[in-house]
């Protein structure tokens, strides 16, 4: 096996091979969209963070990732690298073997570039790979999931109102927001993430699209759903796909059938504009969602974290 740089020569075989690691998935996960264009690699290839696995001159794998970026998780203070979904991929045959060259090859370019936090975004399914990666370190972070827009099925839930905000309204949920922020240092948890001010909240709402929906009791807001036109995955796009990018309920109304309620009510709204599929992502260490989005939506990705000792960019390579 020949691990090289991956360069612009090499897109083509590439797309073929994740086209190929997609529809694999889709066989768990009807759900995912039959026709989905894999994103432009060339970007890949011009910051060259890639690797490309070869046997005999066929390409056999690849691994590449975004740029470096700093405050990984915007809950750390280092710089980290991740490779989205679509960013790598590689042939059935020996993948462990050939994932674990591809690694050990990108990962001291990644280091070399500054990067000690290491993210990779594989497939739900994959187990052989995450098996791999756990090997080298890794443990599981993110969930990407989907479900057709289709109620749940649950009982009504009383003595509640749902509802969509208008753009006037936003700044109700903000007191909401915040809370899912406090929520976020909790135990397991442990992300200690500064929240938007209020103005921030506001502007992103406004300059992403989003909506958000509500359930309120005797007028009082206790759960928030915010939706997006886009996800972070290339299964999260296209005109008839939406995405859940924030949402909480307040503890003491847990438990009542609100957040399936509410749920009903957007999918209601999104499905008569022509909606067919809602996503959503979550920390794998976030019980509370893991336990509540597992059982109406199903994951089509596992992101993997390394991060490694940071005194190792000391070193002279």
């Amino acid at each position: 096996m020949d691990i090289l740089d991956f360069e612009k020569k090499h897109v083509e075989e590439a797309i073929s091979i994740a086209q190929e690691n997609y529809y694999k998935e889709r066989q768990f996960v009807k759900e995912l969209p039959q026709v989905c264009n894999i994103p432009d690699l060339n970007g890949f290839a011009e910051n060259g963070l890639g690797v490309a696995a070869f046997e005999n001159k066929k390409m056999i794998g690849f691994l590449c990732c975004c740029d470096p970026f700093d405050n990984v998780f915007r809950a750390t203070d280092v710089k980290g690298v991740f490779s989205p979904m679509g960013a790598n991929a590689a042939v059935w045959e020996n993948r462990s073997e050939i994932y674990a060259a591809m690694y050990q090859a990108a990962g001291e370019k990644w280091v070399k570039a500054g990067a000690v936090s290491h993210a990779i975004c594989l497939y739900a399914h994959d187990e052989e790979l995450q098996r791999q990666f756990f090997l080298y370190g890794f443990g599981l972070r993110c969930l990407d999931a989907i479900r057709p827009m289709e109620f749940i099925d649950c009982e009504p839930c009383e003595n509640y109102d749902f509802m969509e905000v208008s753009k006037a309204e936003f700044h109700q949920v903000y007191p909401l927001h915040l809370a899912l922020y406090r929520h976020y240092c909790e135990s397991p948890f442990f992300m200690n993430r500064t929240p938007e001010t209020e103005k921030e909240f506001m502007d992103s709402l406004m300059q992403d699209g989003e909506r958000c929906f509500v359930a309120r009791q005797n007028g009082k807001l206790c759960a928030f759903l915010r939706v997006s036109a886009s996800g972070e995955t290339f299964a999260a796009a296209g005109s008839a796909y939406r995405h859940i990018t924030g949402a909480y309920c307040l503890p003491e109304h847990r438990g009542r059938g609100v957040y399936q309620n509410l749920l009903n009510f957007a999918i209601n709204t999104l499905k008569r504009e022509g909606y067919t599929s809602l996503g959503v992502d979550f920390e794998s260490f976030n019980p509370t969602a893991r336990g509540f989005w597992l059982k109406y939506f199903a994951a089509y990705t596992h992101s993997v974290v390394r991060r490694i000792d940071e005194r190792i960019t000391q070193l002279k390579w």
